[in-house]
């Protein structure tokens, strides 16, 4: 009898054990989410896209998947978890801009403040972000969803998480994932489409080259900037207050460790607590859900419509102008906000057709106009969104 119950004993701790492992309630939609965060894991390893990004949304996508009983306050939804804290940066906003603050501190203006007609192309790209707000209309999500959709177009993940978790927070694993899988997919999705829409003779338009910026036009341009924008956007002014604050820290020539904590440690630091919480935010009983694929088909479209929108804009843009000034039309990619990584598909594409033909700086003009234009947007849905 002494052994009988020994070995009932033994049994019910048994069982009590493998309850609280994973394997006890792990179901598919676990094992497709992580398959898809080992996908995540292998692009970024072996194929070097956008590996600062990738690797830990990846792993964060593993991390929230697998599967715990309820109650053990280690889950990112979990109120009081260690995850649901450091979730909070990413679900309240804060975490974007910090971001910016480091994009800021990193980014110079001088292309752009050279040749001021090049905002005018990071304008046009935005215009995928409010056709992929139509669109997202028409597929019925309800407009404060539909805006905060239509900014993957910008190409933007700190703007997008910004913008989702002030107007549709059940939505924000879905457009924060979309918003950076397509980031890393510039030199996959743009080429294609710069081509179709471009001419051989096109494409080896050299353009003049960009003249010497000023120190005090580089010290002023963030000062005024941040005034124009934020005076005509209100509602964007965390993230455009921080990426003029961050660029002004650069540029004034007596805060330069500040400026090298915000692009440096900060930035990392901050990029590693996005990607983790953002990746552990998609749990399957979230994440596979039919509006999930309804966002990645729309955020697919908004950034091709973007990057189409940028390169016949300047298509448009060369008719009035004199034959010597005329632009090349394979920076008009550049006008989404993945900086750097737009701006080298352009110069790269340049090349291809021109071995001398160098568009980089002449692309970086649009890029950083793109990140300005990407707040602006946010800003102007949040306004007459919220």
């Amino acid at each position: 009898m002494e052994n009988q119950g020994f070995i009932s004993f033994l049994g019910d701790n048994l069982q009590q054990f493998l309850s609280y492992t994973a394997f006890a309630s792990f179901t598919f939609g676990h094992m497709v989410m992580i398959l898809v965060g080992l996908a995540f894991l292998y692009l970024a390893i072996t194929k070097d896209w956008e590996p600062m990004l990738l690797v830990p949304i990846g792993f964060g996508i593993i991390i929230g998947n697998i599967p715990f009983l309820e109650g053990l306050s280690i889950g990112v939804y979990e109120e009081g978890s260690v995850m649901n804290i450091l979730y909070q940066g990413v679900r309240l906003g804060f975490y974007p801009p910090l971001i910016f603050l480091g994009i800021g501190a990193m980014t110079d203006f001088s292309a752009l403040i050279s040749n001021p007609k090049l905002m005018l192309i990071g304008a046009a790209a935005q215009f995928g972000i409010f056709g992929a707000y139509g669109l997202a209309l028409l597929f019925g999500f309800p407009a404060n969803e539909a805006g905060a959709i239509g900014i993957i177009g910008g190409a933007d993940g700190p703007t997008a998480i910004f913008l989702s978790g002030r107007l549709a927070p059940d939505l924000l694993g879905a457009i924060a994932v979309s918003a950076y899988s397509y980031m890393a997919l510039v030199p996959v999705i743009q080429p294609p489409i710069m081509r179709l829409f471009t001419t051989k003779k096109e494409r080896v338009i050299r353009m003049k080259p960009p003249r010497v910026v000023s120190q005090r036009e580089k010290i002023f341009f963030p000062i005024l900037g941040f005034l124009l924008t934020a005076f005509l956007v209100p509602s964007g002014i965390p993230l455009l207050g921080m990426l003029f604050f961050g660029n002004l820290l650069k540029e004034c020539g007596v805060t330069r460790r500040l400026a090298e904590t915000a692009r440096g440690p900060l930035i990392d630091i901050i990029t590693i607590l996005i990607g983790i919480t953002v990746g552990a935010s998609t749990q399957a009983d979230k994440f596979l859900q039919w509006n999930s694929i309804k966002i990645f088909i729309l955020g697919a479209i908004s950034f091709m419509i973007a990057t189409a929108a940028g390169v016949l804009f300047v298509k448009f843009f060369n008719l009035f102008l004199k034959q010597g000034n005329k632009i090349n039309p394979l920076i008009g990619n550049a006008g989404v906000s993945a900086v750097p990584d737009s701006a080298r598909v352009s110069n790269n594409l340049g090349l291809e057709y021109d071995r001398t033909n160098y568009l980089l700086m002449h692309a970086m003009g649009p890029n950083v106009a793109g990140v300005i234009g990407s707040a602006v947007a946010a800003g102007i849905l949040l306004g007459f969104l919220s």
